[in-house]
């Protein structure tokens, strides 16, 4: 008999059983056998082993429309593919990995059954998201060839694989798989053994608050979907998402999680709790969060939560001429945005310099459109011509919509509310765009609360799509309807939420940045690992750090605090490491340092 695996390297891995063939154990399959491996694929169910290679004739056949495969090529990969009921059949497997049900009992039976029947110096392979590999590895004959191989769906497209390794794991065992998945052209990241490792452990965290704020009633499931889309530059909501991977799924990872952290953030919100015991898990139920046009279809079709079309039915108030007060890059992006959707923008500033140049500054955005071709040059210039500098909010007596891009200082937008209430006309909307402060304290600011709302735009404005519009307890019917047709007219993407801290977008970005911060923190993973994690297995448009460092660490460590302050959950308590940096004035990219050095300009 062949001695235990040692510290020896292994010689290639060639022939690979998958253990579970759904959805992820066929895609692994697919992946291993185009890249010439040879594969048997295990599943109790003589269906699902059916069902396993239609699916593969099914995508190689789409390869082969598309180009990606010849004819030969595609019959030499099914030819490569044998499937059975029966787990014996993976005795002369070099490598196996099981991707049958997040169950300790089902997963630990597989792994004794498999003692039995392959050699000593087989891997063995856990395709788990959210059990302890350390846990599974402990009950097998041979712990030290036990370890985490986890890809992410689809295992064909997406290139992200965490390597995971237990205390028990011998090094060849990794040194191997991690040579595999660069075979198979993936990007493997090397990770500990923790519920979620690196991307699960930051987006399940995510994906929970997400559901604790629809089960909130904060905002729609349409709304909190299209912020993070439109805000974040995700490819799916969040809601959406939960629905793809499985309500019951989300769960249980969410439920191991907690187990190991005791972190509120990770207790999983109700709702999936209760859309999982009704049967309601998404779409290969056909509803989960959104109701599907049959189960496994990824079709939304509208149900009895679905918004009305007209929307409230509020009429709005009349909006030709919109004042925006502030300088900065924010203020003439708004100021850019109103006048090419044809408003007249007075755009005022603590002097006629500042409005100036912000103005100026407006002149070369629309120049380089030009030169791009996506503006005329006459179409820029009766653009600029909306605009009217001023060196005095007195300007905005004749305006309609008043809107404030000044500091993110509540003292400094209480007073410039106080000077909007005098100079404004009765009826004109005075809107704030804060992201973080109360809105209903520039509110009160005024001698009419019921006039002011919140319009929080993100950077660059004329770029970015989304607008959080942000009504408060005191804010009207009609001002709230007003704001959304302006909206509409400047082609922007409206959703509505309450006036909380970090409304929809911070409130769920932050948590999660911070919590990358804490894996750094730890020790647990490094800052190119994390970010590649984030960007290969979540389909993000940045890493946590990268994006971090674009934001300021100032400006997210005071989001941070606003957030910890509103909802005292010690989880939101910013990261002891994100503090440090602030304080050394490590502030990211505008500074040259912050989690990483940038090359001076």
């Amino acid at each position: 008999m062949a001695a235990p695996l040692s510290d020896t390297p292994l010689s290639p891995l060639q022939t690979i059983a998958v253990i579970g063939l759904g959805t992820m154990g066929s895609g692994i399959a697919e992946v291993l056998a185009t890249a010439g491996r040879d594969v048997i694929g295990v599943d109790v169910s003589e269906a699902q082993t059916a069902r396993a290679v239609a699916a593969l004739e099914a995508s190689t056949e789409r390869s082969v429309r598309r180009g990606r495969l010849t004819e030969q090529q595609r019959a030499d990969v099914l030819a490569r593919v044998r499937v059975s009921t029966d787990l014996r059949t993976a005795a002369d497997a070099d490598l196996v990995i099981e991707v049958a049900p997040e169950s300790y009992e089902v997963k630990q039976q597989i792994f004794r059954e498999l003692d039995s029947i392959v050699r000593p110096g087989t891997i063995l392979a856990t395709g788990t998201n959210a059990l302890s590999v350390t846990r599974l590895a402990a009950d097998s004959a041979h712990p030290e060839r036990v370890l985490g191989l986890h890809f992410f769906n689809p295992a064909p497209a997406m290139k992200l694989v965490e390597v995971v390794s237990s205390v028990l794991t011998a090094p060849a065992a990794v040194a191997a798989v991690t040579d595999l998945a660069l075979d198979l052209g993936k990007e493997p990241v090397a990770v500990g053994d923790r519920p979620g490792f690196v991307a699960d452990g930051l987006l399940f965290g995510y994906l929970n608050q997400a559901a604790a704020m629809y089960e909130a009633r904060y905002a729609s499931r349409e709304d909190i979907d299209a912020a993070m889309r439109l805000g974040c530059g995700l490819p799916m909501g969040p809601l959406a998402l939960l629905d793809l991977i499985g309500v019951d799924t989300a769960r249980t990872v969410l439920e191991a999680m907690y187990a190991e952290s005791h972190d509120r953030l990770h207790a999983p919100a109700p709702i999936l709790g209760q859309l999982s015991e009704a049967g309601l898990t998404g779409r290969k139920a056909g509803r989960g969060f959104y109701t599907y046009e049959a189960p496994g279809s990824a079709t939304v079709v509208p149900d009895a939560l679905t918004p009305l079309s007209g929307g409230s039915g509020a009429a709005g108030r009349a909006v030709a001429s919109v004042g925006v007060a502030g300088s900065g890059t924010m203020a003439s992006g708004i100021a850019e945005v109103f006048a090419k959707a044809g408003y007249d923008v007075v755009l005022a500033a603590r002097s006629e310099e500042k409005a100036q140049t912000a103005k100026a500054r407006i002149g070369k955005s629309l120049a380089r459109s030009v030169d791009k071709g996506r503006l005329t040059a006459e179409a820029a210039a009766q653009i600029l011509d909306r605009i009217t500098p001023a060196g005095s909010y007195d300007a905005f007596a004749d305006v309609d919509l008043a809107l404030e891009a000044v500091a993110e200082d509540l003292d400094v937008k209480q007073q410039l509310f106080a000077t909007l209430d005098k100079v404004c006309k009765p009826g004109a909307v005075l809107a704030t765009t804060t992201s973080s402060l109360p809105v209903v304290a520039c509110a009160r600011a005024t001698s009419r609360p019921q006039d002011v709302i919140g319009m929080h735009f993100f950077n660059p404005a004329p770029a970015m799509k989304l607008v959080e519009v942000v009504r408060t307890v005191l804010t009207a019917d009609d001002v709230h309807a007003t704001v959304r047709e302006v909206c509409a007219r400047i082609k922007k993407h409206a959703v509505d939420c309450g006036d909380r801290a970090g409304f929809i977008v911070n409130a769920l970005l932050f948590p999660y940045l911070n919590n990358a911060i804490k894996m750094v923190q730890e020790h647990y993973a490094t800052l190119d690992d994390i970010d590649a994690a984030m960007k290969l297995g979540g389909g993000y448009p940045m890493g946590p750090f990268e994006l971090l460092d674009v934001v300021g660490l100032d400006v997210s460590l005071a989001i941070e605090k606003v957030l910890h302050r509103e909802f005292r959950d010690p989880g939101l308590a910013p990261a002891p490491l994100l503090e440090h940096l602030v304080a050394a004035g490590c502030l990211g990219r505008k500074t040259g340092r912050g989690f990483r050095e940038y090359a001076r300009r």
